[in-house]
């Protein structure tokens, strides 16, 4: 798996959906609502089933051997 690279937010805190549209990790909201009901997202190495889950600095999103670091702009 590769290293995490670091994704920017603006706000303290960011949904797990748009964090993967941002991280281009996903290409859609629909897409992120498929990948995540499927069980194929980790955030801190543990399956998320939620994509309204709140992300904060920190947090790394993980998926299909990508990973993203939520980063303080």
């Amino acid at each position: 798996m590769s290293d995490a690279v670091d994704v920017p937010i603006d706000d303290d805190v960011i949904r797990l959906g748009q964090f993967l549209k941002l991280a281009n990790l996903i290409d859609s909201g629909s897409e992120a609502k498929t990948v995540i009901a499927a069980g194929l997202v980790r955030v801190n190495e543990e399956v998320e089933l939620r994509r309204g889950r709140q992300l904060h600095v920190g947090d790394i999103v993980a998926i299909a051997g990508h990973k993203a670091r939520v980063a303080a702009a």
